[in-house]
């Protein structure tokens, strides 16, 4: 427990900041500069004090440190628990970093409801920054879908044409799921008699009751995820959200799926997770082969990048269950890879479309004529998520395939072939909008990035260069954890040995002289230590009867 409330002041004050400008009264355009200039300097204050989180991290340790813990429902055993290990510290990082980013793109691009939007945005990030670092089942859940209410208003008001039709199947594919999970967190807590999630991780639960609640959780993490064949909500949901809602969509809310996975399914239920990670190796393969040819027939740029997202997404959910430390490792830095990365995609796509209002790749080509420095950020935003050496993307794709090769040969073989399809699409998509000719018209009078594009871009391109040369800044933080993790699974998956008996105290040996034959005296007083007799003797050689009257032939040594 630490004096100061870290975790509690990065999740919640960007409510207070939503709360200020609430508050904020006057003209339409004054209100409006005032909510873009609270919002963002309330993020950047927000993600300023969430590195404090990172430096005050002890990376030997693998336990949950910074917590927080109070009560809160008391008469149901529910707490207000926080807490940050090397799984989901980063996530929070990752949050905070990209929410004022997405603030200041849409300081050129939201126009209307401007106060609204901003409001939205900031209770988005203390949902989010809430559910990485809730250690108890009802805080978490609370935090889990507290997250649709804002998103499931960014894509619905400030989304494209198809934007109510989006929201609405984006809500309700993603609360479906979250209901079985529900259940399946009130049956492990009756279960327990805890709502505790570090207790929760050292309870046993019986083998057959393990299936049923994987399967719960699995409706919900598979469709946030999204894995094959639950993604068909994830192309709506970008192609008619706003830029910044497409950014946190990809960045964040995609892994919240997977880290419920590793969070949940993974350590409290170990059985079922080896029992069904087949079926996960086949979802993951279908989804990296089947979205990335998907993808290659695409003429809509946010739908490309959007089936992209799934394709990476595969390689995450392959990772976390192939359970080697290499694979887990890797699927970790891949989310947190594809967080900025496709985050970063998305803004390119919102800067040609803020411009020209088309995201149809037909309708571009030669951009690299009048948008150098577009080119420039787009080519490095392209690389990375191809996996080239020296990005973040390739560091995360070579650790899954590695540990995965260790776990499953041939599951490690067909994906592959995804980085081969994903370099495809991405490159094809490349050289369609920025390289050939310049014939259209309209693009020919098109805008380079300004100063306050740069801005956006600029940490972004840092920090993917930084992760692709230095991985180990990321990988020592997460590298305990994964290590308990891995071990804790691998001990509840061992064969337990049987109970030994406690041997029975040994009786005095007594000898028991052989039964003389009928008509004998009485056997003398055994001899010490006799020569043994074979009871097959005993019993197959007949005894010669002695004629009445007369002692038994047979001498007392014998008869026993």
């Amino acid at each position: 427990m630490t004096d100061w409330p870290l975790l509690s002041l990065v999740t919640f004050l960007p409510l207070v900041g939503a709360a200020f400008i609430l508050f904020i009264r006057g003209d339409d355009k004054v209100v409006a500069a005032n909510a873009r200039h609270v919002a963002l300097l309330t993020s950047v204050g927000t993600f300023i004090l969430s590195l404090g989180i990172w430096l005050k991290f002890d990376n030997a340790s693998a336990d949950f440190q910074l917590v927080e813990k109070a009560q809160w429902l008391p008469q149901l055993n529910i707490t207000y628990h926080m807490g940050v290990d090397g799984i989901s510290m980063l996530f929070v990082i990752l949050s905070t970093f990209l929410t004022p980013l997405c603030i200041l793109q849409s300081f050129g691009s939201i126009e209307k409801r401007v106060k609204e939007y901003m409001v939205a945005f900031l209770i988005l990030e203390t949902m989010m920054v809430g559910m990485f670092c809730a250690l108890d089942f009802v805080l978490f859940y609370f935090f889990f879908e507290g997250v649709l209410i804002p998103m499931f208003l960014i894509i619905g008001i400030w989304g494209g044409p198809r934007r109510v039709y989006a929201a609405f199947k984006f809500f309700l594919y993603t609360l479906a799921g979250s209901v079985l999970m529900l259940v399946a967190m009130l049956a492990m807590s009756w279960h327990a008699g805890s709502f505790d999630i570090p207790t929760l991780m050292g309870i046993p639960f019986p083998i057959p009751m393990q299936y049923w609640l994987w399967l719960a959780f699995f409706a919900s993490f598979a469709v946030k995820v999204p894995m094959w064949p639950f993604h068909t909500w994830l192309p709506d949901a970008h192609v008619e959200a706003p830029t910044g809602g497409s950014v946190i969509l990809a960045g964040v809310l995609l892994k919240m799926g997977a880290y419920g996975f590793i969070r949940f399914s993974v350590p409290m239920l170990p059985e079922a997770t080896a029992y069904f990670t087949p079926f996960i190796y086949t979802l993951s393969i279908v989804a990296i082969i089947y979205t990335s040819l998907v993808a290659l027939a695409q003429e809509d740029m946010k739908k490309l990048i959007a089936y992209s997202s799934v394709a990476h997404m595969g390689f995450v959910t392959m990772g976390i269950f192939a359970m080697t430390p290499q694979a887990v490792e890797g699927a970790l830095f891949q989310m947190l890879s594809h967080g900025v990365v496709s985050g970063a995609l998305f803004l390119c796509v919102g800067v040609v479309y803020d411009r020209m209002h088309t995201r149809e790749i037909a309708r571009y080509g030669g951009l690299v004529h009048r948008m150098p420095r577009y080119a420039l950020v787009f080519m490095v935003f392209m690389l990375a998520s191809v996996g080239l050496p020296g990005t973040s993307g390739f560091v995360g794709e070579f650790l899954v395939l590695l540990g995965t090769f260790r776990a499953n040969t041939w599951v490690a073989l067909l994906a592959t072939t995804g980085v081969v399809l994903g370099a495809a699409y991405m490159l094809l998509l490349y050289r369609r909008v920025v390289f050939g000719k310049l014939e259209r018209e309209d693009l020919k009078s098109i805008l380079d990035l300004d100063l306050r594009e740069i801005l956006v871009f600029a940490p972004l391109i840092a920090v993917v260069l930084w992760m692709g040369i230095y991985p180990s800044s990321y990988l020592n933080v997460m590298h305990a954890s994964v290590d308990k993790l891995i071990s804790h699974h691998q001990t509840a998956l061992a064969p337990k040995p049987a109970p030994v008996a406690e041997p029975a105290a040994e009786a005095a040996p007594v000898d028991v002289p052989a039964e003389a034959p009928a008509g004998a005296e009485a056997a003398p007083a055994p001899v010490p230590a006799p020569a043994p007799v074979e009871a097959s003797q005993q019993t197959s050689e007949p005894q010669p009867q002695p004629a009445p009257g007369t002692e038994s032939p047979v001498s007392p040594a014998k008869q026993e």
